[in-house]
């Protein structure tokens, strides 16, 4: 196995001069798991940690090396562990608002090609939390492909249905799945290339692990049983890169129970594309879509052409992505300003 087949591309190449200066050997990161790194080479894993000078360089959460990363590292111990110095540039990513009240950005995982997200045609479908997937996948550059798990749960009318409710809002390829009875794994098999990386996103026990389980051909992740609903229960409970057989990677993610946007921008537009073409009719050109006059996305909502549920979806995530937006870059300006005194505190202990 060479770079290249862990996705490994020219573009990661040509902006990473510097750090291949400093340091020759690049790995990915393929585990995080509370501070704790494995990274993936030509030959295998091994386990990794920061140098201390990356440590003290890094600023926010953000900056951390997350799995599907590509970094800058040097080996030591036999080439049986090594340490980071250095993240490579992110091609695309994935990340959300922490979790609780902090604001500040959580990756989730970097350098996706592209983001199944998936929902059970059970209990966990939510046309407007796929919303907030896919406003999310869209903000980070990650092509987004929603994938509906146990249709065996329900029948064929209420499946079709489904897809209409998305169809109706969104121009995404849509898969149809059933860890069950194995239908629509032969086309999601068809899906993965090699070399390609690709990210499970979703609630707990939509069936997330089980299809890892099912492409890989063997029970390798722990999955629990259902509950009395039928639905399955949290299992996974870290980030992990996966290298499937056939040469495509998967990561696999917790469950998330939250998912708070910061600094969505085009993403948002890019999630609402029907709005966007709605409001290039309203009269005023920075229309809030909520007062003025003349505006054509509140009209729409009024003749029926625009659900009030889309309206409300769209309102409701951009007031959130603002507010949090402005909390970050408040929250960003005092830390660099901690930071600056810190700094001065330490050169002037040092004269």
């Amino acid at each position: 196995m060479k770079l290249h087949d862990l996705g490994f591309e020219k573009w990661f190449e040509t902006h990473a001069s510097e750090l291949r200066r400093e340091v020759s050997d690049i790995a990915r990161v393929s585990a995080v798991d509370r501070g704790a790194y494995l990274i993936r080479n030509e030959s295998g894993e091994v386990p990794a940690e920061l140098t201390g000078k990356l440590s003290y360089m890094i600023e926010s959460p953000v900056d951390l090396p997350c799995v599907g990363d590509w970094v800058a590292i040097q080996y030591y111990d036999n080439a049986m562990a090594a340490v980071i110095h250095g993240v490579f540039p992110r091609k695309t990513l994935l990340r959300r608002k922490t979790a609780g009240a902090n604001v500040e950005f959580q990756m989730i995982a970097a350098n996706i090609d592209a983001a199944f997200i998936v929902q059970s045609c059970h209990f966990d479908f939510n046309p407007n939390r796929l919303d907030r997937y896919l406003v999310m996948a869209a903000g980070g550059g990650v092509e987004p492909i929603v994938m509906l798990t146990k249709t065996d749960l329900i029948s064929q009318d209420e499946l079709q249905q489904k897809i209409a409710v998305i169809n109706s809002a969104h121009k995404t390829r849509i898969l149809t799945v059933s860890n069950l009875t194995g239908s629509g794994l032969d086309e999601l098999q068809q899906t993965l290339c090699p070399g390609k990386t690709y990210c499970l996103l979703g609630s707990s026990g939509v069936g997330k692990t089980t299809i890892i389980n099912r492409l890989i051909g063997r029970e390798a992740f722990d999955i629990k049983p259902v509950s009395g609903t039928g639905e399955g229960t949290h299992t996974t409970s870290r980030r992990q890169l996966i290298v499937l057989s056939q040469g495509a990677m998967l990561i696999d993610t917790p469950g998330m129970r939250e998912l708070a946007l910061v600094g969505t921008g085009d993403g948002l537009n890019a999630g609402f594309e029907d709005l966007v073409r709605l409001s290039v009719k309203c009269r005023y050109a920075n229309c809030s879509h909520e007062h003025e006059p003349g505006c054509a996305v509140r009209a729409a909502v009024e003749s029926g052409e625009l659900s009030k549920d889309r309206y409300s979806s769209y309102m409701k995530l951009r007031k959130e992505s603002e507010y949090y937006e402005m909390s970050y870059l408040d929250k960003r300006k005092k830390d660099k300003a901690f930071g600056r005194f810190i700094k001065s505190y330490k050169k002037q202990m040092k004269d």
